[in-house]
C-alpha cells in the first residue's frame, strides 16, 4: 500500500532455487522494486489502497509443499494468508498470499508462488478463509 520498494524487498523470500529460477525470480523482484520507485505516485484504479481484512494464515492441505521447501531450501514452515484488499476504484478483491517461514524464523511473502509449482501445489484449490486474523 505504500509503494516502498525497499520494504517490499525486505518482505519478500530471498532467492533460493536453481540458477534459472533464481535469475527469473531476482528480475521479477527487481522489475517490481524499479516500478515502485518510479510509479508509487500514480493513481493506477486497480492498485490496492487499504487492508481490509487479514485472515488466519493456513496450511495448506497437500503436504508436499512444505516438505519440499524443507529438505530443497531449509525452509521451516510453508503457509498462505488470505488478505481482502480495497483498491483506488473502490472494489474490494481477496488476495492469496504465500508466507514462508525461513531458516532465520522470520517469515516473508512469496510474490509469485507460480514460479515455484512443487512450492505453491494445491494453493489455488484451498477454501476461502472464513477466520479474521485475531478473532
Amino acid at each position: 500500500m505504500i509503494g516502498d520498494s525497499d520494504w517490499f524487498r525486505r518482505v519478500c523470500i530471498r532467492p533460493y532455487a536453481s540458477a534459472q529460477s533464481n535469475s527469473e525470480y531476482v528480475d521479477y523482484l527487481n522489475g517490481v522494486a524499479q516500478h515502485l520507485k518510479v510509479d508509487n505516485k500514480k493513481s493506477v484504479p486497480d492498485n490496492p489502497t487499504k487492508i481490509v481484512r487479514v485472515y488466519d494464515a493456513r496450511h495448506l492441505s497437500k503436504s508436499g509443499p512444505a516438505s519440499y521447501g524443507n529438505a530443497s531450501f531449509g525452509f521451516r514452515d510453508v503457509m498462505f494468508v488470505d488478505i481482502e484488499v480495497q483498491s483506488r476504484n473502490g472494489k474490494s478483491l481477496v488476495r492469496r498470499t504465500l508466507v514462508i517461514q525461513d531458516k532465520d524464523g522470520r517469515w516473508y511473502v512469496h510474490p509469485v508462488p507460480d514460479m515455484s509449482p512443487l512450492l505453491c501445489d494445491g494453493l489455488w484449490d484451498e477454501s476461502a478463509s472464513t477466520k479474521s486474523f485475531g478473532q
